[in-house]
């Protein structure tokens, strides 16, 4: 078989950043109609809040942590929380009226069927869209403190700042009423004290497609790092800045445009099918047409339909994911004459 081991990686990558060029440019756009005061920064992508500390600790702002978890009904939650508040999962249950062991990590399959985003990118914006309605949002009154909070907008390789009323500012414009609680309260439950955050327990469930479910654990930014982690309390400290804060960029908010326009599909397509081609090429040497002879067009055929089918199916989501938040976006804010 032909060794495409130089080829996906390079390719993988470009992908990948070609769904947060999607994704983040449609969040940014949200956010200007919005008028919504931000700042944005661009950096690698990073799997922990650690990670994300090293480019973007210094700029002024709190860092967040994000947790996607579900209940044994099904249902829900997006905790959102300062890097350095201490959230008890056991005690977070027993508030919502799950009991000690009614919440867990929600599975990875969970992440693009409701909240639209993959891995590493759980944040309270991805609520814009329609499949994540019944989740429900538990935010940190810490927020409420911080002169300005840095979220990921729906992507990992990029953070924005903005401070609570920003956020919302947003929330409010998809129908959310924002909670903020105390999520280092520990109150008492019992017969006579029922559970505080009772309320915010959705009120339908999700129904997941039957998929085998993977639930690798979350760590303290909302991600599902390989190694795993049974501790139920999630915390998180940020690290001190490095040197490597200086390589971040901060652009304009006027000059933010996704580098592949997010409401063209054809243009997409064709600069993606432009690149696997380039990038095909390159890898098809002398050698390999000796080996392979009459046969290299079905190898590689093969090898490029096993690598990009997942792939194709989450851009397949991504887009759909788009056109729903700006029809949402335009059926809010168009409002027809009457005659």
């Amino acid at each position: 078989m032909i060794e495409f081991k130089n080829l996906w990686p390079c390719f993988s990558l470009w992908l990948l950043s070609s769904f947060s060029s999607l994704v983040t440019g449609m969040c940014i756009e949200f956010f200007q109609e919005l008028q919504i005061d931000f700042s944005q920064y661009e950096h690698p992508v990073v799997l922990t809040v650690e990670a994300q500390a090293k480019y973007v600790g210094n700029v002024g702002g709190a860092l967040s942590k994000n947790l996607f978890l579900k209940d044994k009904k099904h249902r829900y939650y997006v905790v959102s929380a300062l890097a350095d508040t201490k959230v008890d999962m056991k005690v977070l249950s027993q508030r919502l009226g799950l009991g000690k062991g009614g919440l867990r990590m929600a599975p990875e399959e969970a992440l693009g069927e409701i909240l639209k985003v993959p891995l590493g990118c759980v944040t309270p914006f991805a609520l814009v869209n329609e499949s994540a309605s019944h989740v429900s949002l538990l935010l940190d009154k810490g927020f409420k403190t911080q002169e300005r909070c840095i979220f990921h907008p729906l992507s990992n390789d990029m953070s924005i700042s903005l401070n609570a009323f920003g956020l919302d500012k947003f929330l409010k414009s998809i129908g959310r009423d924002p909670t903020y609680i105390d999520l280092e309260a520990n109150p008492p439950v019992g017969k006579d004290q029922p559970p505080d955050l009772a309320s915010l327990v959705p009120s339908g469930s999700t129904v997941l497609p039957d998929l085998p479910e993977k639930i690798p654990s979350q760590d303290s930014s909302g991600n599902h790092p390989s190694a795993g982690n049974n501790s139920t309390a999630v915390t998180a400290k940020a690290d001190k800045p490095s040197s490597a804060v200086q390589n971040v960029k901060e652009k304009s908010v006027n000059g933010v445009r996704p580098s592949i326009p997010s409401t063209d599909a054809g243009k997409f397509v064709e600069e993606l099918l432009d690149r696997t081609s380039t990038l095909l090429l390159s890898e098809i040497s002398e050698d390999s047409i000796k080996r392979h002879g009459g046969q290299l067009g079905a190898e590689v055929a093969n090898n490029i339909k096993k690598c990009l089918r997942e792939d194709l199916k989450n851009l397949a989501t991504i887009f759909k994911n788009t056109a729903y938040t700006e029809g949402f976006y335009a059926g809010t804010h168009y409002q027809p004459k009457r005659l």
